[in-house]
């Protein structure tokens, strides 16, 4: 039966599979899926949304101008080189298409965040991957990528799903060597939880010349991530740029409402900070203590390493039969391992008890 057929390629892509939320037959699911905040939503930005229940016939301010004064606030950046979407990845799209294109390329690392690659694709760009070293962004290998094809590399730092960063030297001369009309985008989403005093999350590249662009998003620490709100700060032009090709309202009003008081909620990010570096690094230890092996991790999150996919598997159905979801990251060549969020304590002393109890089997050893 005949119908309309999509642009070519488009069959190719392998659609975004997120975390999952639930198990059949299982009431209480501890969901280590997806990242999110270990403390849920910040009580200010909860009641700043329930607020505008009476006005939700109203549109939206399309320039979302008080939502960009407080993130301007907040961080000490100009408000009119900032751009609000829904969600990081609406921006990621939006710049892949407007810099990328057929006859272009994209560069990103080898286990990159995969909507890179997807909003690529869509664009008609041609999508290069470079090495990493010990699963961390390699810039050497990145730069050897580059032709006279590149248009946009992607820098996830920290990187999901492998944790890693790379510090502000390496950062600044992977944008020095890059050429001027090469757009690097550092997607910061785990800035906040970063504590290595040689990190730059990449607002001062931004603000050095008219080529990098910085994004970043309410989906982790600030624990809005089921309302899709992120933003970018970038140049001049490219703000201009970004302005005539995203969506006119493309960040509801509640949600507006609700980022501005998730900036100003007293002591979250440190709290969240805090609960994160002591439970990760517990975590680690107690995987560690049973055997398995753990990478470093900057975010909110560890990549647990049981050597072997047929292992990997076998644990993730464990826990899944203790009712626990964390996430399988075989789509990002990674079958051997498991990434696993860092929720509350309680939530990571599950996990923690889980696999040790799935390693002392006498198959494990």
């Amino acid at each position: 039966m005949n119908g309309p057929a999509p642009r070519a390629g488009m069959l190719e892509i392998a659609p975004y599979k997120p975390g999952e939320a639930q198990l059949p037959g299982v009431n209480r699911v501890v969901k280590l899926s997806s990242n999110e905040g270990a403390f849920g939503t910040p009580p200010a930005a909860a009641a700043a949304h329930a607020r505008l229940a009476g006005e939700l016939h109203r549109y939206p301010d399309g320039t979302a101008a008080a939502l960009r004064r407080a993130i301007g606030a907040r961080f000490g950046l100009d408000p009119e080189r900032i751009v609000c979407g829904a969600g990081s990845d609406d921006l990621i799209y939006l710049l892949a298409s407007a810099y990328g294109g057929p006859g272009t390329e994209l560069i990103m690392t080898e286990h990159g965040f995969s909507i890179y690659e997807i909003a690529g694709r869509i664009a008609g760009s041609s999508v290069r991957k470079a090495r990493e070293r010990a699963l961390t962004t390699d810039v050497d290998a990145i730069l050897a990528l580059v032709s006279p094809a590149t248009r946009i590399v992607f820098l996830a730092n920290p990187n999901n799903p492998t944790g890693s960063m790379i510090g502000r030297e390496e950062l600044w001369r992977l944008r020095r060597r890059l050429a001027p009309e090469v757009v690097l985008v550092i997607d910061a989403a785990y800035a906040e939880y970063v504590a290595r005093a040689d990190y730059e999350a990449g607002a001062a590249l931004v603000d050095a010349g008219a080529n990098t662009v910085m994004t970043r998003t309410f989906s982790k620490i600030f624990g809005l991530g089921g309302m899709r709100l992120g933003w970018a700060y970038a140049p001049e032009a490219i703000v201009d740029v970004l302005n005539r090709v995203r969506a006119p309202f493309n960040v509801n009003a509640a949600v507006q409402e609700a980022g501005i008081a998730a900036l100003a909620e007293p002591g979250w990010v440190e709290k969240s900070r805090a609960h994160n570096e002591r439970a990760r690094a517990r975590l680690a230890a107690a995987l560690t203590a049973a055997g398995i092996g753990v990478w470093p991790s900057e975010g909110n999150f560890l990549l647990a390493d049981f050597a072997t996919p047929e292992r990997a598997r076998a644990a993730d159905g464990f826990l899944r039969g203790r009712g626990i979801i964390v996430r399988a990251v075989g789509g990002y060549g990674l079958p051997q391992a498991l990434r696993i969020t860092i929720g509350r304590d309680e939530e990571c002393a599950l996990v923690a008890e889980a696999l040790a109890a799935f390693m002392a089997e006498p198959a494990r050893g």
